[in-house]
């Protein structure tokens, strides 16, 4: 009834190909998205948004669906007829600000409901009823590339130097007055980078310069700083102290400093985005970014959830986001909810490796059936699953013997109930309190030494606190359903693929920090569940959602 002059839909809409996702969200964008949307980040009932709930829906799904800059998005919205017709615009209507998106992303990441976009369409999915029976979860991971450029020990401590000088009241005249380097001057300091020794006495002149500052604005006697300020100054003192050691013959009190010669664990890899990481998909190749976690149904193709992490650090193994994935389905718990519907085939049945035994993280059917490559299947985890009752299909780590083709862990009885270790040979042995075992002397005159050790003292293992489960798992493995069953894991491959990449490149993140990235992913990940629904036939009939 709104619609003006010249509403594109209404001029231009057969263009516009059926079946597409324009096409979808111009029939439907307010059923999808419709005014509760955002009405919780505006509970005054003065004024009113800056933009519809159904065209920040649209947007933001199209979007991230091809993968655009805020300003690309606007500029879409103003010259594209198929955003307009997807988002109710007429042919004449400009766009808005890219500013607005900066604004909504922002509203939206704070509230209490930042995964709207993907919770929106997971109850599309859900109306359908596509997944209901469907227990079977495929996990994989990526590394995305960070938006900011990685910077080297000299550049974040200029970096974080010049930051103090800017945020910390009085830090300025400090800086000035007590510092050796000159910090006003833009750039890297001027020295020959040629020459060894002016790059450690430039290193050692950086250390001291930070240190010097930190006791003064930050040591006993210093004034309570309020947030911005107490940032800057722990920012100054990590990377003054993660990247850096005493010189060599020095203790560090003579004022002389060099590069260290290690990584730091969960190294800060830039002064302007703390939470991206180095990690490494191989000894060869090094990443620097976020890692991204998403789980799929393997049959349907659709992503039941995701999350993205620092490359690396707490919270960043694929193994606790696994579990941490398969706890909050949100398209189990509603079948729990509503009571359990009979799939087909093993879809309702247990699992494939439920032959293996309850020690190997197998339930009886009622939950989860995960699948994964060896990093998801630690001890842990393993203990994880089975708790919750999930079924897992996950590849166990490989055995390293100590000895070329000799004796692995599995040819070590374990007792847990007395807390023994027998080995091949028939020696028994107790456990320490840290659960480790040495045979020692045993080995001297073993027959089976040469299988078993090199180790001048004998053989020494530690056992594993679920050695239980990973020698469960090992023996699952080793079975012909497992071998049958786990193939179904490769199509997260694809999954992956479709998520990562945009035109056969794959995709820069665009956002600074955890928060925002995951934000990203969720909405990347609901505009391609909406794909693949519309490919599968995706009606709205009688006030619902189905499948036709």
């Amino acid at each position: 009834m709104d619609r003006e002059l010249l509403d594109a839909e209404a001029v231009a809409g057969d263009l516009v190909p059926a079946g597409s996702v324009f096409a979808f969200l111009a029939g439907h964008r307010q059923e999808l998205f419709p005014d509760s949307f955002t009405a919780d980040l505006f509970p005054s009932a003065t004024g009113r948004p800056s933009l519809p709930a159904d065209l920040v829906g649209a947007v933001l799904v199209l979007k991230e669906l091809h993968d655009l800059s805020d300003v690309q998005t606007a500029d879409a919205l103003k010259f594209d007829i198929r955003w307009k017709v997807a988002c109710g615009r007429s042919l004449t209507q400009v766009s808005f600000d890219p500013s607005v998106l900066v604004y909504w992303r922002r509203r939206i990441a704070a509230s209490e409901r930042p995964d709207r976009v993907f919770d929106a369409v997971a109850e599309v999915i859900a109306q359908t009823g596509v997944l209901r029976g469907r227990r079977k979860r495929c996990v994989d991971s990526t590394v995305f590339d960070d938006a900011v450029s990685t910077q080297d020990t000299v550049t974040q401590l200029v970096a974080a130097i010049r930051r103090v000088a800017r945020v910390v009241p009085g830090a300025a005249e400090v800086v000035a007055g007590a510092c050796k380097l000159d910090y006003s001057r833009p750039g890297k300091p001027p020295i020959d980078w040629d020459d060894p020794q002016a790059k450690q006495d430039l290193v050692s002149d950086l250390v001291n310069d930070a240190l010097g500052l930190l006791a003064v604005l930050a040591g006993e006697g210093a004034p309570e700083r309020d947030a911005a300020a107490a940032d800057a100054l722990g920012l100054l003192a990590l990377v003054a102290g993660q990247d850096v050691e005493p010189a060599e013959g020095s203790d560090g009190t003579d004022g002389r400093w060099r590069i260290a010669r290690k990584v730091a664990p969960d190294r800060v890899i830039s002064t302007v985005d703390r939470q991206a990481r180095h990690t490494r998909k191989s000894k060869s190749k090094r990443r620097d970014g976020f890692r991204g976690h998403v789980a799929a149904e393997p049959g349907t193709g659709l992503i039941t959830d995701c999350e993205m992490t620092m490359a690396a650090g707490p919270g960043s193994t694929d193994a606790e986001n696994g579990v941490t994935m398969a706890a909050r389905d949100r398209f189990h718990r509603a079948t729990a909810e509503t009571g359990p519907e009979a799939g087909t085939g093993a879809e309702a049945g247990p699992g494939p490796g439920a032959g293996a035994g309850a020690d190997a993280g197998t339930g009886q059917g009622t939950g989860l059936e995960v699948y994964g490559d060896s990093a998801y299947g630690s001890g842990e985890a393993r203990a994880a699953y089975r708790e919750a009752g999930h079924d897992t299909v996950i590849k166990p780590g490989p055995l390293r013997p100590a000895v070329l083709g000799g004796f692995t862990a599995d040819d070590f009885a374990v007792d847990e109930a007395s807390g023994t270790v027998t080995c091949p040979a028939g020696v028994t042995r107790q456990m320490s309190q840290a659960r480790t075992v040495t045979f020692g002397a045993a080995c001297s005159g073993c027959p089976l030494r040469q299988q078993c050790t090199t180790a001048k003292d004998g053989r020494s293992m530690t056992i594993h606190p679920h050695e239980g489960l990973l020698r469960a798992a090992r023996a699952q493995a080793r079975t012909a359903e497992f071998r049958q069953a786990y193939p179904t894991r490769s199509m997260i491959e694809r999954i992956i693929a479709w998520t990562a990449t945009q035109n056969g490149h794959r995709i820069r993140l665009r956002y600074i920090g955890t928060a925002r990235n995951d934000a990203w992913l969720h909405n990347r990940c609901a505009a391609i569940n909406l794909r693949t629904l519309l490919k599968a036939g995706l009606t709205r009939r009688d006030g619902a959602w189905a499948l036709d």
